[in-house]
């Protein structure tokens, strides 16, 4: 039976089994429950985190919910002029008080507010606890299959080839030309300026923010902004052979309402089919 439109309030529990749902439309039993109420992510779906406040009543341990997989805004205004702009093939590292604590490989995006992409997605959560502490920086290396060492010969190089151009017209073949304008107004070089003019220091700089283009995190997005929630019912009340509670003998937990999550790819996905089946298929044999 199916039922719609019937709001759970809470578990009646009794000796450490459920007895009932009460529920707007009145009490139900069942021989086994199963919590599978989602986080706090995609509250466009219906989800408010009911079953984090039914599992603490119950006694259980629930690690904050936080929102995890989400993009991240920045300090930095110029990034709305290349909003939805691919970085592809770049590192990001994140670093607190000058020292690098995550970093990663692969594809990201700039978005009016920041940045997001799959690589930011997977380092939201190292960013966020780290914002807790102070200041959050991340370093852009658009380069990163170039030694540093290597990509300053490359540059000079290619102002010696245009010597005579403007060196606001020398990037093209550096950078896509939507970042070039940004990229101008960052080195700080004339770009009228001849490229045989360009001095070592301005070289240097330019060299800066192709490899280490810094950029200053102010947050991270929230739950209407994530993919996912991290926290939930502590794993430590969970028997992870059947998804049953180890305090209340025919309750089950199954998806997001568990402390398990991971990166992009599919692995929240996985576990939540997985441990959703393995919840049922247990009830169901119990």
């Amino acid at each position: 039976e199916m039922r719609t439109s019937c709001t759970v309030k809470k578990l009646l529990i009794e000796d450490d089994v459920i007895k009932a749902l009460e529920t707007t439309a009145g009490a139900f039993s069942a021989d086994n429950i199963i919590v599978a109420t989602g986080g706090l992510s995609y509250p466009e779906t219906g989800c408010t985190g009911d079953g984090y406040a039914w599992a603490k009543a119950c006694g259980h341990r629930v690690v904050k919910p936080e929102a995890a997989l989400v993009p991240v805004k920045l300090k930095d205004a110029w990034t709305a002029e290349v909003s939805n702009f691919n970085l592809k093939n770049v590192r990001i590292s994140l670093c607190v008080d000058g020292k690098k604590v995550d970093e990663r490989f692969g594809e990201a995006f700039f978005t009016r507010a920041g940045i997001g992409g799959p690589i930011i997605l997977d380092m939201s959560s190292s960013i966020r606890d780290e914002l807790k502490k102070g200041d959050v920086k991340l370093l852009l290396d658009l380069k990163p299959a170039v030694a540093t060492e290597l990509f300053d010969k490359r540059l000079q190089r290619e102002l010696a080839e245009q010597c005579n151009q403007e060196f606001g017209k020398s990037l093209g073949g550096l950078l896509p030309r939507d970042m070039i304008p940004v990229f101008l107004r960052l080195v700080g070089i004339d770009p009228k300026k001849k490229c045989h003019s360009v001095t070592k220091v301005e070289r240097q700089r330019l060299l800066k923010l192709f490899k280490e283009l810094e950029l200053s995190v102010s947050s991270c997005a929230g739950f209407r902004k994530a993919i996912v929630t991290s926290g939930g019912v502590s794993l430590k009340d969970i028997d992870m052979r059947n998804m049953r509670s180890k305090l209340v003998k025919n309750l089950f937990f199954a998806g997001e309402m568990i402390d398990l999550d991971g990166p992009t790819g599919g692995f929240n996905l996985q576990e939540c089919w997985s441990t959703g089946y393995l919840a049922g298929i247990s009830a169901a044999e119990t």
